[in-house]
């Protein structure tokens, strides 16, 4: 971690490591539910650069502000993502999810109505 992450608190690393995960897929899995895999390919094209450039976080969506859950809507349909935190073997929780070396981050895209 660079000196400007490392003097962060906890809940702005966490924040800024969702941020660079979900900007870029690095760093973690991505998984979509089956109602996203069955959309057409350029519906879903839209949807992954939508996730990767959601930037509206609000007290309701992110009330811990670390950038963790968003809502997008792409046509008449609403979509959600959400990331999630596990120990490197994505078997248990992550302990420390400020720390990349204790933690795997898995974003799920999904319909609303998936949820």
């Amino acid at each position: 971690m660079d000196k400007n992450v490392s003097t962060l608190t906890k809940k702005d690393r966490i924040r800024v490591l969702n941020d660079n995960f979900r900007a870029t897929f690095v760093g973690g899995h991505v998984v979509m539910t089956q109602g996203v895999s069955d959309l057409p390919l350029d519906t879903k094209a839209r949807l992954i650069l939508a996730v990767q450039s959601f930037n509206t976080f609000d007290d309701d969506d992110d009330p811990h502000r670390e950038h963790d859950f968003g809502a997008i809507e792409l046509g008449a349909d609403t979509y959600f993502w959400k990331i999630d935190y596990y120990d490197l073997e994505t078997r248990f929780g992550s302990e420390d999810p400020s720390d990349p070396e204790k933690t795997t981050r898995v974003l799920t895209i999904m319909r609303a109505d998936d949820y």
